[in-house]
């Protein structure tokens, strides 16, 4: 049973206020969201026709506290793709709830999203892995949820998802693919990889035991953050694909010396920042084309039937910018 704590702490009136003030300040209509993990902030550095707002002046919106997260929201275009980029994200160790570290994702939907790609920096725990690596997230391990620290937790606002959503294929199986296929094509497969990623609270790292007991359980990396973002997007039916920066190796002995620190982790994550880069906006350029032939037709959240319409017509009508959008759709 959920305590109230763990209750989202966030009206749908919320939402409301907080998408139509961006769409009143922003003329960008995104289709791609792309949250950037630590020290992967220049993966915005691609978009042209950029604007930007910082957290703090958004209305209800949170602010990032943790180094290599700027606190930026950046809307543009990669070619021709409206998108728009996350300069940091929210975690739960920095004292907010998951109702507000999933608030942008919602933020998203109404706005008119329609696929995610979560990034971030995680440590390797599968052998063959190395510091540098790329990793496309095939599948997670929430550990807070099995304590209780979940998203989903409280009453469930229809106009978003279903109670009990199915997430045994959370990440597209069809962009996890292109984003394999991409990296081929680019000559990056001796270090993309795709494994299963496991969240835990953080917000220290690992103690050795913790460590060898996650490889145990079948996760390939693990991190602090990006379950929870998942979890909110495929509840609200968007697609997701995720990349995990492998910045540090998992020490699972004793006799190694060695400590990780976030120093190590944004200094890694600037390296390959270019090569990621370079496998995003491709994955970007590529998905929407694909995407736009498979997506059910008439529905227009492209998640579950039904889902979309119940969104814009339930009991509290989304603010008419939004209804406009979502209804004419861009070409």
């Amino acid at each position: 049973m959920h305590t109230k704590g763990n209750a989202c702490c966030c009206s749908f009136d919320d939402y409301k206020l907080t998408t139509e003030w961006l769409l009143s300040h922003t003329r960008h209509r995104p289709k791609f969201a792309v949250i950037c993990g630590s020290g992967l902030g220049l993966l915005a550095d691609c978009v042209t026709n950029k604007q930007t707002f910082r957290y703090k002046d958004i209305p209800n919106f949170p602010v990032s506290t943790v180094p290599g997260h700027e606190g930026c929201l950046v809307f543009g275009n990669v070619k021709d793709k409206s998108c728009v980029f996350m300069q940091g994200r929210f975690h739960l160790y920095e004292g907010y709830s998951l109702c507000k570290v999933t608030f942008p994702v919602r933020i998203f939907k109404l706005m008119g999203v329609e696929t995610i790609i979560v990034t971030n920096a995680s440590g390797g725990l599968c052998p063959d892995f190395k510091v540098g690596d790329i990793m496309v997230i095939k599948d997670h391990i929430n550990l807070p949820g099995f304590a209780g620290q979940h998203p989903l937790c409280g009453p469930n606002d229809e106009r978003f998802g279903i109670r009990f959503p199915c997430m045994s294929d959370a990440y597209s199986k069809d962009l996890r693919k292109l984003a394999l296929d991409i990296s081929t094509e680019l000559g990056y497969s001796d270090f993309v990889r795709e494994g299963v990623y496991c969240m835990v609270s953080g917000p220290n790292f690992e103690t050795i035991a913790e460590a060898r007991m996650l490889q145990i359980l079948g996760s390939d990396s693990v991190g602090m953050s990006t379950v929870p973002e998942v979890t909110v997007a495929k509840h609200c039916g968007l697609r997701v694909v995720g990349l995990s920066l492998i910045t540090n190796k998992v020490s699972l002995d004793y006799n190694h010396e060695e400590k990780v620190n976030h120093e190590e982790v944004l200094h890694i994550s600037k390296m390959r920042a270019e090569m990621l880069l370079k496998v995003l906006n491709t994955l970007i350029t590529r998905s929407h084309q694909g995407y736009k032939r498979g997506a059910v037709e008439n529905d227009v959240s492209y998640g579950p039937p039904g889902v979309g319409r119940q969104l814009l017509r339930g009991g509290d009508e989304v603010p008419s910018s939004v209804v406009d959008h979502n209804l004419h759709k861009e070409k």
